[in-house]
Order: C-alpha cells, then sequence, then structure tokens
C-alpha cells in the first residue's frame, strides 16, 4: 500500500525501511524481492535490515508495527516488561538517527503504553509527533453503521474512539453523521436503536479483534495496515473540512482525561498537524466510559513505568 502511493498520495515518492529480528532476516529478503519484482512507480528503494540503527537512518515516518505479543499464561506486567525493553531500543535508535521532524505511528500492543514508553526514551521527539493506532477501531465503528444502515460506509463519518486501543475503548457515535439525499443526519436519530448503540455496537466494536482471531486463528492483517495508512495518510496530507477521525495522542487534558497519557481522541488534521476537536458535549453515561478507560491506562502507566525502574 506505501508502495503504491496508498499512505503518502500518488505523486511521493518513497524510500521503504524494513526491520525484523534476525532469526527472519530470510524472509524480509523475500519480501524485498516482491517489492522489486511489483516494480512500484513510487517505490525509489528498499532498505531490508536486522539493525535498527540502518532502519532508523534519516526515516521521516516511523510506523512500529513490531512488539511482543501476548502468549498464554502470561501477564500483563511479562507482556508490559518484554516491550518496555523492545520500545526502549528503538525509541533511542530513532532518537539518535531518524530526520528532525520524524513522525511515529506505534501499532504493536499495548499501542497506547509503547508510544508512552517510546516517548520517554526519545526526548528530542516532539509529543506531537508520537502517535497510536486507534483507526482500526475507528474504521471498524464506521463500519459497523454503514452496514446496520444499509449505506455507503463513506457517507458515515464522525464516529469517535475514546481512550485505549484495548476492550475498555469507547466506541462513541453521539456527534456523528450520515450523508442521505435530504442531508445529514444524526447516527443516533437514524439508528433509533439506543439499546444496540449503548450495547452491542459498542461491545462488537471494542471486541472485534477477538473475533477475527477466532475466525481467521491469525491476527487483523489487512484492515490494521489499511488503517495504518488511513492514519498516516490524514495526518501528513490533512483530514477533509467538517471530518475528524480518531488517533492515540498525548493527552493535554481535554475532556478530563488526564494529562500525560496516550489516549484516542477525536482530531483534525492540517499541514502536518493535528489538532484534538473541542467543544463536544460528552454525557452522563459517555463520561463513565471516557473514565473506566482513562483509569486502565493509568495503570498500564505505571506498569510500564515500574518495568523501568
Amino acid at each position: 500500500m506505501i508502495a503504491r502511493g496508498v499512505m503518502l498520495g500518488a505523486d511521493q515518492p518513497v524510500i521503504l525501511h524494513m526491520l525484523d529480528i534476525p532469526p527472519a532476516a530470510e524472509a524480509l529478503n523475500g519480501v524485498k524481492m516482491e517489492l522489486v519484482d511489483a516494480a512500484f512507480p513510487l517505490l525509489k528503494g528498499v532498505v531490508a535490515t536486522t539493525d535498527v540503527v540502518e532502519a532508523c537512518t534519516g526515516v521521516n515516518i516511523a510506523v512500529m508495527v513490531g512488539g511482543f505479543p501476548r502468549k498464554e499464561g502470561m501477564e500483563r506486567k511479562d507482556v508490559m516488561s518484554k516491550n518496555v525493553s523492545i520500545y526502549k531500543s528503538q525509541a533511542s535508535a530513532l532518537e539518535k538517527h531518524a530526520a528532525a521532524n520524524c513522525k511515529v505511528l506505534v501499532v504493536a500492543n499495548p499501542a497506547n503504553t509503547n508510544a508512552l514508553i517510546l516517548k520517554e526514551f526519545a526526548p528530542s521527539i516532539p509529543e506531537k509527533n508520537i502517535s497510536c493506532l486507534t483507526r482500526l477501531d475507528h474504521n471498524r465503528a464506521l463500519g459497523q453503521i454503514s452496514e446496520r444502515l444499509n449505506v455507503q460506509v463513506s457517507d458515515v463519518k464522525n464516529v469517535i474512539i475514546w481512550g485505549n486501543h484495548s476492550s475498555t475503548q469507547y466506541p462513541d457515535v453521539n456527534h456523528a453523521t450520515v450523508r442521505t439525499p435530504a442531508g445529514e443526519k444524526a447516527v443516533r436519530e437514524l439508528v433509533a436503536d439506543d439499546a444496540w448503540l449503548n450495547g452491542e455496537f459498542i461491545t462488537t466494536v471494542q471486541q472485534r479483534g477477538a473475533a477475527i482471531i477466532k475466525a481467521r486463528k491469525l491476527s487483523s492483517a489487512l484492515s490494521a495496515a489499511s488503517a495504518a495508512c488511513d492514519h498516516i495518510r490524514d495526518w501528513v496530507l490533512g483530514t477533509p473540512e467538517g471530518t475528524w477521525v480518531s488517533m492515540g495522542v498525548y493527552s493535554d487534558g481535554s475532556y478530563n482525561v488526564p494529562a500525560g497519557l496516550i489516549y484516542s481522541f477525536p482530531v483534525y488534521c492540517q499541514n502536518g498537524e493535528w489538532k484534538i476537536v473541542q467543544g463536544l458535549t460528552i454525557d452522563e453515561f459517555s463520561r463513565k466510559k471516557l473514565d473506566l478507560t482513562a483509569e486502565e491506562l493509568s495503570e498500564e502507566k505505571a506498569l510500564a513505568y515500574s518495568c523501568l525502574s
């Protein structure tokens, strides 16, 4: 997708830097061969390496898909300490060798807290340049609404994912609209089923990753890759007027979310920068959901910091 121009536009040449662990070096080289064989006009070079410094040197955009997955019988603390060491070394390499205004997107779980660790160990990368992926959840929410209403997904906009990329996230449709022949209508009005919107819709989006693992025996691949491209494209090229998207970004205290967490907010982007959408009304049901996911993120942060010492 990146080599085809899906991420950065059809006229932006790219050099791909791909990093993997030494046991995967041969497979990585196979990917490089395929990229060469695809003869993408925009692809001006491929660096396939197991050396983190070589991978990070000069990069403008870093998409961090590597992390240590939780395995059966593992405690959260075990996963966290493995990821702390991975993100510590990658953060240091980006800090020293990436381009000055490098934008970082963390995909690997626990994505919000991995992004926080990365920020901790790459202090010269501005906090506004570090984000985590909740666009997959955002896209899942759009997909569920479009299916429910039997409308084009491109006609649905401004759903919000609040909080953690975990099962405590809060998919919120209170400000979402659908383009209809009679103009824009509120999702809640069109669905006309609050029990579904406040119940099954939320749990479906929260549990969608697990449902895909159950069905495919593998975690989300294409949808996650597509969401990562969407996230970077909107960040770099801007969101359409009047449309916002969900990004895990550094909290400044907006919506009473504790500052210093990486938390998913509704944002709009222009000139390569994101800004949190301000002034949305938060009802009591939503407030509880926002606080619950913030609480989990505060616990994760404390756990991660305990692994640092």
